[in-house]
């Protein structure tokens, strides 16, 4: 045992969870002051929809090039890099005049969370082995799962006692702060002995992931754009396939463990925000609550979420990843079915925030278990890429799964409360649908994932 080990975490475990914490949060900090946004910078339904998608499109796109730069520059400069644009870029999206410097604001700070994001679970494999190791990728793990939720929480107070510009600058400071603690306290890491990018690769996994996001999130253009995604992430899987430094090592998706992984974050990935971006809707439409009531709203399921990720580290340990991954796919999946037999309009305790207890508890236990056995056995010199990988299957299923279930319940915003609280129960047959074949990709994986433990040093 090393003696960082016998120290305990150390101040490396706060500030990875803390920048990771950041950037999912912006994630979803605009889905309770949407209408804020719209009304100050005079934005109409498809120029706010783009505050998201913007984030969303550059996040996603430059996923795996910042992950493999972590790889060969060093995860440390990556990550102060990624905290610098994202500061930056915060700042300057609180401070927008204009609904296209906004938009164009958030696009920069997607490309600093594409930084940070795959560099903040590779340092944890820098810097922890063994059991530590474990434990600290559960933690991120249970930050993963809470981020999304406490941003729109977050936002819903802001929104109403102050402006929802403060919900970003909010990031200036900690950013400042997680820099100069970055500098103070986590080791340089040195790169790869080889210096080589794949910058083929890398144009093409942008534009392949870009294009995606925006054929499933964009108004104009979209089935161009998705002809053009499938055709340059077809040829981005044959480029790694003979690239000596590839962006995405494809034997990654060797190991069927990693591969249920990542499959199964694209699925939770897909429910949760489609939940997390309806419901705020429909609490409005059907009970007539103002934002802040909506955010409130939502505490039953942040709440248990967080209490019930704290115990996930002693479940994996006494049960095994894939018992409680299970088990959480099943507890999420009776939730969502618990909300969709009882129906919004069966009032907000029996109707909505009994199951809330069940989706936070369910995803809690679902998000730990797929982060750790989403890099379980990736050699040493590709942490980064392996992050790369948990991120990009994290930002897709989200932007799919939101846009699959938007479409089923399309005109749902414009509906009226009957009909809102009709769309809302067409979602959640959805949700369920998704859960179920969650518990199914779980299940069949099962040994695969039980066996799965993060790579010691």
């Amino acid at each position: 045992m090393s003696d960082g080990q016998k120290r305990g975490f150390g101040a490396v475990l706060p500030i990875v969870l803390l920048g990771y914490f950041l950037i999912l949060m912006d994630n979803s900090v605009v889905f309770t002051s949407s209408l804020s946004i719209a009304l100050e910078l005079g934005m109409d339904s498809v120029a706010v929809s783009w505050v998201s998608t913007a984030y969303a499109l550059t996040f996603g796109g430059f996923l795996l090039l910042g992950g493999r730069l972590g790889d060969i520059l060093g995860r440390r400069r990556i990550f102060l890099a990624g905290l610098v644009v994202f500061t930056v870029a915060s700042f300057l999206v609180g401070a927008a005049t204009s609904g296209s410097m906004l938009v164009a604001m958030r696009a920069i700070q997607g490309m600093g969370s594409s930084m940070l994001a795959p560099s903040t679970l590779a340092l944890l494999i820098d810097n922890y082995e063994g059991e530590m190791r474990t434990r600290s990728i559960a933690a991120y793990g249970t930050v993963a799962g809470i981020g999304s939720s406490v941003g729109m929480v977050l936002s819903g107070f802001i929104t109403a006692y102050a402006s929802w510009r403060y919900a970003f600058y909010i990031d200036v400071p900690v950013g400042v702060l997680l820099i100069v603690l970055t500098l103070r306290f986590i080791r340089s890491k040195n790169g790869s002995d080889s210096a080589d990018v794949d910058w083929v690769g890398a144009i093409l996994s942008v534009i392949g992931f870009a294009g995606l996001i925006y054929g499933i999130d964009g108004r104009v253009g979209r089935e161009i754009s998705m002809a053009i995604a499938v055709v340059t992430l077809a040829a981005l899987v044959l480029r790694e396939r003979r690239a000596q430094v590839p962006l995405m090592p494809l034997g990654l998706f060797a190991n069927l463990g990693r591969s249920a992984a990542y499959v199964g974050r694209f699925l939770m990935m897909g429910a949760s925000m489609s939940y997390f971006f309806l419901m705020p809707t429909a609490l409005q439409q059907v009970y007539g609550f103002t934002p802040l009531m909506a955010a409130i709203g939502f505490l039953p399921l942040t709440v248990t979420q967080f209490f019930s990720s704290l115990t996930v580290p002693a479940l994996t340990s006494r049960l095994s990843n894939a018992r409680v991954l299970i088990m959480g796919s099943v507890i999420d999946a009776l939730g969502l079915l618990l909300g969709w037999r009882m129906g919004v309009t069966a009032g907000y305790l029996l109707g909505v925030a009994i199951s809330m207890v069940l989706i936070g508890m369910g995803q809690a236990l679902i998000v730990s278990p797929l982060t750790v056995a989403g890099v379980a056995g990736a050699s040493e010199d590709i942490p980064g890429a392996a992050s790369g990988v948990v991120n990009v299957f994290h930002q897709v299923g989200a932007a799919i799964g939101l846009a699959a279930v938007s479409t089923a319940v399309a005109g749902m915003d414009e509906a009226a409360s009957i009909d809102a609280a009709q769309g809302m129960m067409l979602a959640l047959i959805v949700l369920t649908g998704i859960c179920g074949v969650l518990v199914l990709v779980s299940e069949s994986c099962g040994k695969r994932l039980a066996a799965a433990a993060c790579p010691s040093k």
